[in-house]
């Protein structure tokens, strides 16, 4: 289909960039989970539709509405919520309303050249405010492959590396590490903005190792480039007096989103470039 052949044009760039093609996470050094082995049980829902209360993989509401949009999407004020979808073991239909992100791309992508940021992602159609745009795949590593990889990397050098903290109700974080560089999908040229037109939410569908599930948090037009925050859109501020050098010593990226919130430097996560020990993240 149409959709597929815009990954596949994306797998022909990315490989001549020494990058190669994949739709979905791959194990990785360090990685404590295996992100392709299932271990969600299905949900039992064979007769009737995937419904909060009946289905298994529906804890307290449904996921998306009937036009496949996710339904919390929320404001800044708020957090964003997990997601589970039916997965490979349920009994329910390959259209069921709970499988959204496991179907892949449904809109025409392209990557280009911007003037100022490398290379980027636009769509090429109209994209309705909670939809499903695409994924974020890569390699899933252990924090002290993150940490040596990070340290490897020059000013001269893109950074593809995405730490996930998801904060648990009894105070438990779980972190996800990914980094498309070397193996990776589309949204690897996915850049950064202030006010981005995308959101990230972890989804997990057969194992607890979350895809990371990019949707429209508005209506995006044709030809309009696709960005997020790289911070996590709650958490995009400064956390330094020192704001140009990064916490060893290396100069801070420059932002070039042209936002009217643009915070100049591009966000970081301090805590990979700690040399000691993995941090007390809880």
């Amino acid at each position: 289909d149409e959709s597929g052949k815009e990954e596949l044009g994306c797998y022909y760039q990315k490989k001549r960039n020494g990058c190669w093609y994949t739709p979905d996470h791959v194990a990785g050094p360090g990685a404590d989970t295996d992100p392709t082995q299932i271990t969600f049980p299905g949900c039992s829902c064979l007769q009737t539709p995937c419904l909060p209360g009946t289905c298994s993989c529906l804890r307290n509401k449904e996921n998306y509405d009937a036009n496949l949009r996710l339904r919390a999407i929320g404001s800044e004020t708020e957090r964003a919520e997990p997601v589970f979808e039916c997965n490979i073991l349920c009994q329910c239909s390959d259209q069921c309303k709970n499988r959204v992100v496991q179907r892949g791309l449904q809109f025409h992508l392209q990557v280009f050249k911007t003037e100022k940021k490398g290379w980027g992602l636009r769509t090429l159609e109209f994209i309705p405010k909670g939809r499903f745009v695409c994924e974020y795949a890569g390699e899933v590593l252990g924090f002290a492959e993150v940490q040596r990889r990070i340290q490897l990397q020059t000013i001269h050098d893109s950074n593809y590396i995405i730490a996930v903290r998801e904060h648990v109700y009894n105070g438990q974080v779980i972190e996800t590490f990914v980094d498309p560089a070397h193996i990776g999908n589309i949204g690897r040229f996915l850049n950064h903005s202030c006010e981005p037109n995308l959101l990230m939410i972890p989804v997990r569908i057969d194992s607890m190792v979350p895809k990371l599930a990019l949707f429209a948090a508005k209506d995006i037009l044709p030809e309009e480039e696709l960005s997020y925050d790289y911070s996590g859109r709650f958490l995009n501020l400064m956390d330094s007096k020192n704001k140009e050098r990064l916490g060893n010593g290396k100069p801070r990226k420059p932002c070039y989103c042209g936002a009217k919130s643009c915070a100049a430097f591009l966000p970081y996560d301090s805590s990979l470039y700690c040399p000691s020990e993995k941090p007390n993240v809880s």
